[in-house]
């Protein structure tokens, strides 16, 4: 290859903040049109992160290959190597540095084609496995005891081994050209020394038990994918365009560019995230965020890619790529979240290969102990005896973790399944873990505890009895902004039924207020501080001001001054959700930058538990940090843009209303996709839960690993109840993970 001094649409930039962020890896070679990445790497690595980190950068530079882009210059100090569609990036090193370097190939899949990863045909096709087996060796029982011939016998428990132990043995075969043994490689182990010693009937018993756990296992992962495999289904795959000359034309939703506008009819899904820019209508989003409740869109309101237009027609201005889209972002979470472990879950990993050597050595010493220490037959069983290889075996079968290995990973799954198809989103295992040993909730107030949406409270008049005149002029000079307060007027008016008064001319008065002209007269609205500066100065003195929780409005209008009260709303379930957290142990403090009587307001009607107000976000962080000094383990609970800071300083992390918020998908471990406080209380139940039936699956899988162990090491256990035991505690495991799908953990 020879070094280039540029490299297409700005890679470099992706290419090197990688390599910065990975000190482990001195190169790295992509080649998106294929999607293969090579890395270079000195010394050991942790290749599951690593392996998502990759994946990260193959999106980035697919993202800017669809958008275009300019050739950049490399940055100093780094190598820059092009040969074809394939990129090389080199950090600075020496000459002889690359003799030493290790290259790994990855083969990424398509992430993001719409297409679902098909795992029905697995555990349907083990279950024709284990069918089979079954069938076949229960044939074979029935032949031998009705006196068939020996061959056909024979022939019955081979096609019944075969079919039993047929996926164990791929499984197996491909771990062993890695140089790695696993569970599949003691079962056939055990299934080939029980025929080696007569006992044909065992060894299908066994195979046909670890073959129906296998298709239980894979019936188990079926059901969580399905869950979520439905957010890949809702990704719309064609748009209705409005063209410059008002011609509509239908396209591909990965053809969509920023600024263009669809056309969405009743029935249709929404394409790309955009904001509604004509008509009136209201959009089902429980596909997104678990909410089955309508929402109302109107002009300006945003709508959400994969969700559906119930009612009217509307005209919507694309503001993200498909690619970049919400349901993309959170589908590309929630596969990221199911291949990020637990803590618990990879120290079974750690423990599961040695424990599988100590479990060979095991049997092989114990065999010799029970053949040479205690004079028993080496292969042949006798009346009332059984010979030392077939204990051996028995040891194999029950000492071997198949319980175990699933008890974790299988709840899980099974819980980051059920989040996501109610509009929470765990970021892997290790977030579920954590959450449940939260003691301390942090909650920001504004869009937290309450709604963020300003809404009016009171309307007075002077002269009373004219309080309906005043909204009117404010509905009406206020009905074309944008800013909170004037759309908390505009919502409060259309509610009330008032007219709409014509305004001859409009005129904004910066930073007061604006002033409109009509039939009446000249009618002005804004802040104290316009009226106060008129004719009504001292008159406006003897009024007084609205309390620290309120923002007021004023409208002066020829014979009439009129003032509107608005406060920002407690969210209706702020209160259920802080009375439960204090009944389950759990101290509620929040951390506001507002003033104290307006947070000392909130605080009163929700019921939290302490109060910080005036802060910082500094003083943010320093409060979690105090907390965590004291033995705490805080969960904080915001916005996810500006209370970011805070958030990457908790023990856990929970955003709010990400459905437009990159910030929050970003630094968030645990997302509230409807921005509703009750799911945070879902999620903390659904944690709880999750631990404590992991609990019960690591008491029952090890609980029988023990007791049978024990009793095959001290006593003559059949080798058929210990398959017995042993297979029934892994498909035991896998349904009791189940539950949490079946739960409401509400």
């Amino acid at each position: 290859m020879v070094p280039t001094e540029t490299t297409p649409a700005g890679w470099t930039e992706d290419l090197v903040r990688f390599l910065e962020s990975q000190p482990e890896v001195a190169a790295v070679r992509v080649n998106p049109a294929g999607r293969k990445v090579s890395v270079a790497t000195l010394g050991p690595v942790d290749a599951e992160q690593l392996a998502l980190r990759i994946a990260e950068v193959v999106r980035a530079i697919e993202h800017k290959l669809a958008e275009g882009g300019r050739s950049r210059a490399a940055p100093a100090g780094f190598v820059v190597r092009q040969s074809g569609a394939t990129t090389t990036v080199e950090r600075p090193t020496c000459v002889t540095a690359p003799g030493f370097w290790r290259w790994t190939d990855y083969n990424l899949a398509p992430e993001e084609d719409g297409r679902e990863v098909e795992h029905g045909d697995e555990w349907r096709l083990l279950s024709v496995l284990a069918a089979g087996c079954g069938g076949a060796g229960l044939a074979a029982f029935v032949a031998g005891r009705l006196g068939a011939p020996g061959g056909l016998v024979a022939v019955l428990y081979g096609a019944a081994l075969v079919a039993g132990g047929w996926d164990a043995a791929v499984d197996s075969w491909q771990n062993l050209r890695r140089r790695k043994l696993d569970i599949h490689f003691l079962m056939l182990a055990v299934a080939v020394g029980a025929v080696a010693i007569g006992a044909w009937g065992e060894a299908t018993l066994l195979l046909f038990l670890f073959s129906a756990s296998g298709a239980m296992e894979a019936f188990a992962l079926d059901r969580t994918q399905r869950e979520v495999s439905a957010l890949l289904h809702t990704a719309p795959k064609l748009a209705t365009v409005i063209g410059p000359d008002g011609a509509e034309h239908v396209v591909k939703a990965e053809e969509l560019k920023v600024g263009d506008r669809m056309l969405v009819r009743p029935g249709d899904m929404f394409a790309a995230d955009g904001e509604v820019v004509k008509g009136q209508s209201s959009s089902d989003e429980s596909t997104l965020t678990g909410e089955s409740v309508p929402v109302e869109k109107l002009a300006g309101a945003p709508v959400f890619s994969g969700t559906l237009n119930l009612a009217g027609v509307l005209e919507v201005r694309v503001l993200r790529l498909s690619a970049e889209s919400t349901l993309q972002k959170i589908i590309r979470l929630i596969q990221t979240a199911q291949k990020l472990k637990a803590p618990s879950e990879r120290f079974t990993d750690k423990f599961g290969a040695g424990y599988t050597l100590l479990v060979l050595g095991l049997t092989a010493t114990m065999f010799l102990v029970w053949w040479l220490g205690f004079g028993l037959p080496a292969f042949r069983n006798e009346p009332g005896q059984f010979s030392a290889f077939y204990r051996a075996m028995t040891l194999l079968v029950v000492a071997s973790p198949c319980a175990l290995v699933l008890s974790i990973p299988s709840a899980i799954l099974a819980a980051i399944a059920w989040g996501a198809k109610h509009g929470i989103l765990f970021r892997g295992g290790a977030a579920i873990e954590k959450l449940a040993e939260v003691d301390v909730v942090a909650l920001d107030k504004t869009g937290t505890l309450t709604t963020g949406e300003l809404a009016v409270v009171s309307c007075e008049s002077f002269p009373a009895g004219r309080e309906r005149d005043v909204l009117e002029f404010a509905y009406a000079l206020e009905k074309n902004s944008t800013h909170p307060l004037a759309r908390a007027v505009t919502r409060h008016a259309r509610k009330a039924g008032v007219r709409l008064r014509e305004v001859e001319r409009f005129e904004s008065i910066t930073g007061q207020g604006v002033r409109g002209k009509f039939a009446e007269g000249s009618v002005i609205l804004g802040r104290r501080e316009l009226v106060a500066a008129g004719p009504f100065a001292s008159w406006l003195e003897k009024m007084p001001p609205a309390h620290a929780e309120f923002s007021e409005i004023w409208v002066l209008a020829p014979g009439l001054i009129g003032r509107l009260l608005l406060k920002d709303q407690l969210r209706p379930e702020s209160r259920g959700v802080l009375a439960a957290l204090a009944s389950a142990g759990i101290t509620t403090v929040m951390l506001t930058g507002d003033r104290r009587h307006a947070a000392e307001a909130v605080a009163r009607e929700s019921g939290v538990s302490e109060v910080r107000s005036g802060l910082s976000p500094e003083d943010k962080v320093a409060a979690v940090d105090g907390f965590g000094r004291a033995g705490h383990k805080v969960a904080v609970v915001g916005d996810g843009v500006n209370d970011a800071p805070c958030l990457a300083a908790a023990y856990v992390s929970v955003a709010m209303g990400a459905r437009g918020s990159d910030a929050a998908l970003e630094q968030s471990e645990v997302i509230l996709m409807n921005d509703r406080i009750e799911n945070f209380l879902a999620a903390l139940r659904l944690s709880r839960r999750a631990r404590r039936i992991i609990k019960e699956n690591l008491f029952l899988s090890l609980g029988t690993v023990l007791v049978m162990v024990t009793a095959s090491l001290f006593g003559s256990v059949p080798l058929s109840l210990g398959v017995v035991m042993h297979e029934g505690s892994t498909v035991v495991v896998c349904l009791n993970s189940l539950r949490l799908l079946l739960g409401k953990n509400r």
